[in-house]
């Protein structure tokens, strides 16, 4: 269970960071000030800040002797000779670029020292969930300094709140191409290379409610190994197995993560067409591998794919949101989203590559979404300042975003009611694996 949690960390903790660390790049790209860039959340517990500027250097002194004589004459034919040594010591000095870092703990920033600006403070925080940057003018202030966020201009600012989500799209590409270069686990049919795939095996990819199978516990992701013993290759055989079977109690032997669990099934007829089965969905999956440069271009298009078909899942979502103003039930929220990492990391590092690529997706997606409080409704602003032809209020938009902010927050607590009823067994387990 502890290994589980710390899954969830670097899972959420890297997702969030690299999405942070988009807004981060291109804020200094454009000439931006970030004031603060964070690992984890508040409080600080320790951090980094390089002050820069120009300061004054001695590089060496010289010492030069002069001599004076100055004739005077006194009464007539008197004459008096004035003689003045001076010793002067001239310093060379020389302007230099200094950049000093200083380490600091807790919340006390080093003071600034003559002549030298501070920077970006690089700090490492007490919670360990993701990251956070901080915007010189973010807020709608200092507008008429240069490196100021308010200072720039419309694309500019629209394109520093993008980058985070653009981020999460290169990252979950990356994991992808990873994935395919080690060996991704993916669908495969018969056209399949089988020179490229290994481990093939029949997984259950759904399951129909109230079917045998749910009334067995079988779940999503199970492997069926065996049916009274026998194996099978393909789904098309384990289908036609069963309905021969109809009415008949079977034993199902499944892989589950590192586990074998055996199961007693009866067959029943569970759908329109009669077809006596356990009430799921199977697939053929196996382990797809490419060379190096073949799994980058496989990443590509598989991300671009999978973001295609989750704006597509989004889009029923919101539309069903509207129209039946309900939760869909399976929809998870950050509890659900805590349950699943723990399922999958029993799974092998390779799922978990996977789950976090379509967990940075669903975060780029989410918070492009032109909705207060995200980055696609503060871009959405933007598009109205470039109509008007001049900003909103900054009173009127702090408004509104928290207004989206609380509304996100409600409906997060909405999901996580589900969450709990939907997972509570799981979440019971957990508490007792800690309670012992």
């Amino acid at each position: 269970m502890i290994s589980a949690i710390i899954t969830l960390i670097i899972v959420l903790g890297l997702v969030i960071f690299v999405h942070e660390l988009g807004h981060f790049v291109a804020a200094k790209r454009l000439g931006v000030k970030v004031e603060e860039f964070g690992f984890g959340f508040p409080p600080r517990l320790f951090g980094f800040q390089r002050f820069s500027g120009q300061k004054l250097e001695k590089l060496a002194e010289e010492e030069k002797i002069e001599l004076t004589l100055t004739d005077y004459k006194v009464n007539g034919d008197t004459e008096v000779i004035k003689e003045t040594v001076s010793d002067k010591i001239q310093e060379i000095d020389e302007i230099k670029m200094t950049k000093k870092w200083h380490f600091f703990l807790g919340n006390h920033l080093p003071n600034e020292q003559e002549n030298l600006k501070g920077g970006t403070v690089y700090s490492i925080n007490w919670l360990p969930l993701g990251g956070f940057v901080k915007i010189k003018g973010e807020q709608g202030d200092q507008k008429e300094e240069k490196d100021s966020f308010t200072h720039k201009k419309i694309w500019q600012r629209s394109l520093i709140l993008s980058s985070g989500v653009l981020m999460n799209i290169v990252l979950a590409t990356i994991l992808i191409s990873i994935g395919f270069y080690i060996g991704l686990p993916s669908v495969v049919s018969g056209d399949s290379e089988t020179n490229r795939i290994r481990d093939l095996k029949i997984q259950i990819v759904s399951l129909a409610s109230g079917s045998p199978a749910e009334t067995a516990d079988i779940k999503v992701g199970d492997t069926i190994k065996s049916i009274n013993g026998q194996q099978f290759t393909t789904a098309e055989e384990v289908q036609n197995y069963n309905k021969e079977r109809l009415g008949q109690t079977v034993s199902v032997t499944i892989q589950r993560g590192k586990e074998t669990i055996e199961k007693e099934i009866t067959l029943a007829e569970v759908d329109e067409l009669g077809v006596g089965k356990m009430g799921v969905g199977l697939v053929e999956t196996g382990l797809v591998s490419y060379s190096w440069y073949r799994a980058i271009w496989e990443g590509i298009k598989a991300a671009f794919y999978l973001t295609w078909q989750i704006l597509v899942a989004f889009y029923e979502l919101i539309k069903n949101l509207i129209v039946t103003q309900a939760v869909p039930p399976d929809i998870a929220g950050p509890i659900g989203i805590a349950v699943l990492t723990s399922q999958i990391s029993r799974l092998g590092f390779i799922y978990i590559l996977q789950f976090t690529a379509l967990l940075s997706i669903n975060l780029a997606i989410l918070n492009f979404i032109p909705f207060p409080a995200l980055d696609g409704g503060r871009v959405l602003l933007l598009l109205v300042e470039k109509i008007r032809g001049k900003a909103l209020n900054q009173r009127i938009e702090s408004l509104i975003h928290t207004a989206g902010f609380f509304i996100i927050i409600a409906f997060l607590i909405v999901v996580s009611v589900k969450d709990v009823s939907r997972f509570k067994e799981s979440i019971l387990g957990f508490f007792k694996n800690i309670i012992g």
